[in-house]
């Protein structure tokens, strides 16, 4: 998308992700399995026909006609029930999953977490950090000088030398960890936070939730997904609610937390 400028007479925001009518769908295979699969499989072959049905594969909506416009400055929560397509909007945004319908435009690159910090299990913490930093466009220079930074916010290094340990002898949470804190290394146009924010104790989430609130200042955009409503309201001043794929509520944070704990009864 064309970089629009931020209109100072009229107040007018800057948009840096529009998503319009999209619907973004999976398709996997339909065969059962055991004594009929042959059987399916020959019929799938010897059947007339060049469309999924034909082929026997399922198409799945796990997105329905979801529409909004994110604005520089913005830090949005994503929440609703498990499969309702919060991921996969992120993963659409992203560019990492083509549209069957509508469209998504961005200005700026957008980053989602995990993906452009991606680690390897037999390499150092330590080696990780610099791929992950040059893998986010940042220079050699640049993570020399913040990787201690990088390593003290992630915290993996409290009890003991971790960050010289391959990543495979890391838990899940301080792999999370290590990933957050080197994407929030770099300012982002756009950053997308999938759960980073459940792993590790309160000292790190609230680390973390500051470090949110400094990209926002710097007019970044963050989206965040979360089951964790009080993530949700420390860090997001607006949230999308997302049920069966389709876009429930798109609101101020207390307004649409509201009512989806009426729904869930939480």
């Amino acid at each position: 998308m064309a970089e629009q400028p931020h209109d100072l007479a009229t107040g007018a925001r800057r948009p840096t992700v529009i998503a319009d009518d999209l619907h973004i769908v999976y398709r996997v295979n339909g065969a059962r399995s055991g004594r009929d699969g042959a059987t399916a499989a020959l019929s799938r072959i010897v059947r007339r026909g060049s469309g999924d049905e034909a082929r026997g594969v399922r198409r799945v909506q796990a997105v329905r006609g979801v529409s909004f416009v994110a604005h520089r400055g913005e830090a949005i929560g994503l929440i609703g029930s498990n499969g309702s397509g919060k991921s996969t909007l992120l993963r659409a945004v992203a560019g990492l999953l083509p549209a069957e319908r509508g469209k998504v435009y961005t200005d700026g690159q957008p980053s989602l977490l995990g993906v452009n910090a991606a680690l390897m299990n037999d390499l150092t913490g330590e080696r990780n950090v610099i791929l992950g930093g040059l893998a986010m466009g940042m220079s050699r220079e640049q993570i020399k000088e913040r990787y201690q930074e990088i390593v003290d916010f992630s915290g993996i290094n409290e009890k003991g030398d971790f960050i010289t340990l391959p990543m495979r002898t890391y838990s899940s949470g301080m792999a999370a960890r290590l990933r957050f804190s080197i994407a929030a290394a770099k300012d982002h146009d756009v950053l997308m936070i999938d759960e980073a924010l459940a792993t590790g104790d309160r000292g790190f989430q609230k680390r973390s939730e500051d470090r949110i609130r400094e990209l926002r200042k710097q007019a970044g955009t963050v989206f965040l997904v979360s089951h964790n409503n009080k993530s949700i309201r420390d860090t997001c001043d607006r949230v999308l609610w997302l049920e069966r794929g389709e876009l429930r509520m798109d609101g101020p944070t207390d307004e649409v937390l509201r009512e989806y704990e009426k729904f869930t009864g939480k």
